[in-house]
């Protein structure tokens, strides 16, 4: 058999566990090869089918996650690595990187001329801060994150995209009193929190396979918007700006949250016109420490 009739047979099998199952078989068969998918499709279609294709498939075909399997995944135009310590980069989530760059290249809300900081609560893979550090060359972030397993991948991409020297990774959990004592303020916060609620209906591949601790908040989804948003006031300099990952169902709900600790509030759509991001910055610009 060659390669383009077991991609033919592997797509049909995988239609019972991907939503993409042609472009699962060709991308599995390219890592097989050690090849690009392009180059697979345009070189390769009649050659022999490596050995090591099948027990790709085999994994994937236990609802396995494409990324966690090649290790890599591409967000912002980036490759990041990936594996089970966190949580894979969506698409949906490039909008929050457009409105961070967006913000810090064009309202000059936060330091004027010269160097943003950037803060990411939860960074994981490191995706959305190093995304935001590759398009805004003269700034400086902080990554924080509770898992050792995540910061240590978050080091990894930060070395494998040259910034190291712009990206600090700590162990800390806004749980957690004090953990932002010596953190200082910052232009920029970004964060894509847990807002699942504990009770929801999730695909395998995510429920099975991504990191439940990056998912799930309490019943409602909002126990980390809850812990983390009043202790935003600290962190952000006066007209700083943070962005908030919200589930599509809870505007309403992170918007209180947001405005109860003395937040002016913007909502952002991703490109399937769902709510994706709050923007949130102090009222008029004041915070409480400057009013």
């Amino acid at each position: 058999m060659n390669i383009a009739q077991s991609l033919r047979d592997a797509a049909a099998a995988l239609s019972a566990t991907s939503d993409t199952p042609r472009l699962d078989a060709e991308l599995l068969m390219a890592n097989a090869l050690g090849i690009s998918r392009s180059e697979l499709l345009l070189r390769h279609m009649e050659a022999a089918v490596p050995d090591a294709f099948q027990p790709l498939i085999a994994r994937r075909l236990n609802y396995e996650p494409v990324a966690y399997i090649l290790g890599i995944h591409e967000f912002h135009g980036l490759e990041f690595l990936v594996n089970s310590d966190v949580l894979i980069p969506r698409g949906d989530s490039e909008v929050l990187v457009e409105v961070a760059l967006a913000a810090m290249r064009n309202d000059g809300a936060a330091a004027g001329p010269g160097a943003r900081t950037v803060l990411d609560c939860g960074t994981g893979s490191g995706a959305l801060l190093l995304a935001v550090l590759a398009g805004l060359p003269e700034a400086q972030g902080v990554g924080i994150d509770r898992s050792l397993g995540a910061l240590t991948v978050a080091a990894a991409n930060a070395a494998r995209l040259g910034l190291t020297a712009r990206a600090r990774l700590l162990r800390a959990d806004w749980d957690a009193p004090g953990w932002a004592d010596a953190l200082g303020q910052f232009d920029l916060i970004i964060a894509n929190p847990p807002y699942v609620e504990a009770g929801a209906q999730l695909s395998p591949s995510v429920r099975s396979y991504e990191p439940a601790g990056a998912l799930f908040a309490g019943s409602q989804g909002l126990d980390a918007y809850r812990m983390l948003v009043p202790q935003l006031p600290d962190l952000l300099t006066a007209n700083g700006v943070a962005l908030l990952e919200i589930g599509s169902t809870q505007t309403e709900a992170v918007s209180k949250i947001a405005q109860a600790s003395g937040f002016a509030v913007t909502l952002h759509h991703d490109l399937a016109g769902r709510p994706r991001v709050l923007e949130i910055k102090f009222s008029l610009g004041l915070s409480p420490t400057s009013a």
